[in-house]
């Protein structure tokens, strides 16, 4: 996976901080006084969507299949590993003793060992990486690997645009043979977005990266709450269209500049959900904020639950 996901949310965090870009006035875009969760459900998912979460999450002793059965036991249909790094045999194992599949996993060396770096030594390991995870997703019956690129600091964009699809594109037929997708996850690494803008920004920079790629098995896992500061969550997924595989899910507030719990915050969940109907979704919704016990993980299926019309 990701580092730990400890790590992942350090680095959030700490980009929160540091982000450029002036606060943003409460009520700009369609964010009304109502919070968008409580505020009713009108185009229900249920049925289209199923719910998965980061295995960093789950803060609950015993053995992994323990883990599990507590997971599914809390309300969640899958579970995402982190590859490489994954035992492949206790996976299996868990799995099978649990009735809970793996979806999918997360690059665990993605942040540290980037496909943007100059140093084409790192770029190879990058994509060793790639490989191992989707071959270690296939073994546990997955069906996706969520990516981050790289990182905008690694030099012009121009320049780390074709490193990153050029190394990437090395993986597809890998993971054609295999069946399991690359999932791009939209992050704040300062790429193919401008991370001192306002909240009026596109996805058009990332509609066409990922046609650059040019293959049915490489599109996006959206993570909902990470560009909510740089605009519109459900006209980015009306743009990006069939190009959204999976979703990640966080909440996260304009007027406070920071991530949130699912049910907090000031997304729009009333567009986004009209945004997943009308570009015709059916996937999977991965929970990705601070996890803990049983209860916990209960308590963020439920928020999954209100926000996207699937109680």
């Amino acid at each position: 996976m990701n580092p730990p996901f400890s790590t992942r949310r350090s680095f959030l965090q700490a980009t929160a901080g540091t982000a450029a870009g002036a606060l943003l006035l409460a009520g700009q875009s369609s964010v009304g006084a109502a919070s968008p969760v409580s505020a009713g459900i009108d185009t229900p998912l249920k049925g289209r969507i199923y719910k998965t979460l980061k295995i960093g999450m789950v803060n609950i002793p015993g053995s992994l299949t323990e883990r599990f059965k507590a997971v599914k036991a809390a309300g969640y249909d899958g579970i995402e590993m982190d590859a490489p790094g994954m035992n492949v045999e206790e996976t299996i194992k868990a799995i099978s003793e649990s009735g809970l599949p793996v979806d999918g996993t997360v690059n665990s060396t993605h942040w540290q060992v980037r496909h943007t770096d100059a140093d084409a030594a790192v770029r190879r390991k990058a994509l060793e990486s790639l490989e191992t995870a989707i071959r270690d997703t296939h073994a546990v019956g997955g069906h996706s690997v969520l990516l981050v690129v790289g990182h905008g600091n690694d030099g012009p964009e121009t320049e780390i645009w074709k490193r990153s699809i050029d190394n990437i594109a090395q993986a597809v037929p890998l993971a054609a043979r295999l069946g399991v997708q690359i999932v791009i996850e939209n992050v704040w690494n300062h790429f193919l977005y401008d991370h001192a803008g306002d909240h009026t920004q596109t996805a058009e920079k990332y509609v066409r990266y990922v046609d650059e790629l040019n293959s049915p098995w490489v599109g996006m896992q959206f993570d909902i709450g990470n560009h909510w500061k740089y605009g519109s969550m459900g006209d980015w997924i009306r743009q990006l269209g069939r190009r959204v595989f999976k979703l990640d899910v966080k909440g996260f507030s304009r007027k406070d500049s920071k991530f949130t719990r699912i049910s907090e915050g000031d997304i729009d969940y009333a567009d986004v959900r009209k945004a997943l109907l009308e570009i015709n979704f059916y996937g999977w919704l991965a929970a990705e904020v601070g996890g803990g016990d049983a209860n916990e993980l209960k308590r963020i299926a439920g928020e999954m639950d209100a926000a996207f019309g699937l109680a």
